[in-house]
């Protein structure tokens, strides 16, 4: 299974990178470069979450190197990158001889070590380092550099993101819900349709994933799979959800006259064993939660499932807690959830918060921001009510863009952390050269790179790292070094599993 580009893996990258193996110095033998979040643009937010390298690996430097390189004749390869770069770049900007090299020798001579997946790498500590292995291909190290950080920054970024909202579940299901009740299957994510690409759209959700099992994104199970080493039909890889959409419900509402008639039959004849979310809001939402659900309350009460009633417009905050702080009087002021409360009752947990009967529920699945989730529990709570009464979901605005407490917002790019990949030292004969930029320019001093090669290591319960290891640092360090070799010579030498990167991430409370 392919999830990369059908194309040359050396022509994925920058112009620039194809001229760079003649500009070096001459005689160079060795060479490394570091993958590090210099800084954040986000309030509160000191750490990047390694997750994606794996997967990276897996489908450009194992797959597309062996489908698209490789394996290919070394004429039709060279052929290929020849009369792309010479129509736009010119004859003699490139070397040709370095792939026909590559290709001769026949493997990636590349080594990679990085921190285990799922760890929250502090902003300024490197989370990879890329080497050659081979004194002949000193080029290839920053050469990837291009579609490592496209591949990885969107992946890193939507972790984060499954981990903050995560993070406020943890915090309001501790305070109002039964300690048995999972937290993974409180959040969604729904953001496919609006992702920059199909591929973006599957990585960021398998990102999201570590933190949730609830996702609309059918392929990310199978990056997950194909690339994380676990199976959907053994264990919690992650879960769809049967929902209706607009076209269903209108097109029925069009034949039958009204909207009872779909209610029941979903009950009854298309879903009467499954969960279902079903969207309400076509016409009157209102009704609908108030008039037309307790008209279906024996089909309901007989469904072997939940039906989740789903709001799809207005304020989410307002749809699911009523617009007033009290009990209210209308069912705008009441919210979905008091007034499901008030026609099909529940029980009151040990926390001494309400839950509802177990077969019905509300779910708001678009426009869930952070603040929305903590302000739709926190207005759960000052009526009583357990915040898992409710399903929400993150759509593609949230997976793509922080709403900032001024109500702004900051979309997220590769310099929400400042990623970047910078060569720090290298080999020539006898002599270790420390490499480094340090712009007198640079007045908010986070475009400075590491110097020579670093360390990793954990002081304190949290990482950090020393760098002019090998070269001008002499102190001892004794703690291991957690960059570990992942890959090397073409071959994965450590593989991460789902659910150990879920256990490390969560520390076991997954």
């Amino acid at each position: 299974m392919n999830f990369g580009i059908n194309i040359n893996p050396l022509l994925l990258l920058d112009y620039y990178k194809t001229t760079h193996a003649e500009q070096y110095p001459k005689g160079l033998t060795k060479m490394a470069s570091y993958f590090t979040p210099r800084m954040s643009r986000i309030e509160g937010e000191e750490h990047l979450i390694m997750f994606g390298l794996q997967g990276f690996i897996k489908t450009y430097l194992i797959g597309a190197f062996n489908d698209n390189f490789f394996n290919r004749p070394k004429e039709e390869v060279l052929a290929e990158y020849e009369r792309l770069l010479t129509a736009t770049l010119g004859k003699g900007a490139y070397g040709l001889e370095k792939i026909a090299a590559l290709h001769d020798l026949g493997y990636l001579p590349l080594e990679i070590k990085a921190v285990p997946e799922g760890t929250r790498v502090p902003i300024k500590v490197p989370m990879l380092e890329v080497s050659n292995t081979h004194p002949d291909f000193v080029w290839l190290v920053n050469t990837i550099e291009t579609n490592i950080s496209c591949n990885l920054w969107h992946t890193m970024i939507s972790a984060n993101v499954g981990y903050k909202y995560r993070q406020i579940v943890n915090h309001y299901y501790d305070l109002s819900v039964e300690d048995n009740v999972p937290r993974r299957r409180a959040l969604g994510d729904f953001s496919m349709r609006g992702q920059e690409s199909t591929e973006s759209a599957i990585k960021s959700s398998a990102a999201f994933c570590l933190s949730f099992v609830n996702t609309a994104t059918v392929p990310a199970i199978s990056y997950l799979e194909h690339l994380y080493n676990c199976d959907c039909t053994k264990e919690e890889v992650a879960f769809g959800a049967i929902s209706t959409e607009h076209s269903v419900m209108c097109s029925n509402y069009a034949v039958d006259g009204d909207e009872t008639v779909m209610i029941k039959r979903l009950l009854t004849e298309i879903y009467p064993k499954h969960h279902f979310s079903m969207v309400s809001d076509s016409y009157d939402y209102w009704r609908l939660v108030t008039e037309l659900l307790p008209a279906c309350e024996k089909e309901i009460m007989a469904h072997e499932g939940t039906l989740l009633v789903r709001g799809d417009s207005g304020d989410p905050v307002d749809i699911i807690c009523g617009t007033s702080r009290n009990s209210g009087e209308t069912p705008e002021e009441k919210g979905t959830v008091q007034c499901l409360w008030e026609s099909f009752g529940g029980s009151v947990n040990s926390k001494g918060y309400k839950v509802l009967d177990s077969h019905i529920k509300a779910i708001y699945g678009d426009s869930i921001t952070p603040q929305r989730a903590i302000a739709i529990y926190e207005r759960l709570l000052e009526k009583g009510f357990a915040c898992n009464n409710v399903v929400l979901g993150v759509g593609s605005f949230s997976m793509q863009c922080l709403q900032n407490e001024d109500g702004s917002f900051n979309p997220y790019t590769r310099d929400t952390f400042g990623i970047a990949i910078k060569a720090t030292y290298a080999e020539q004969e006898e002599n270790r050269i420390e490499i480094f930029k340090n712009p007198k320019t640079d007045t908010g001093n986070f475009k400075k790179s590491q110097k020579g090669l670093c360390y990793v290591y954990e002081k304190d319960g949290e990482l950090t790292y020393i760098d002019g290891y090998g070269t001008s640092f002499k102190e001892e360090i004794t703690a291991e070094n957690q960059l570990k070799t992942v890959f090397k010579d073409g071959k994965m030498t450590k593989q991460y599993t789902l659910r150990e990167i879920r256990d490390r991430l969560h520390r076991g409370d997954f």
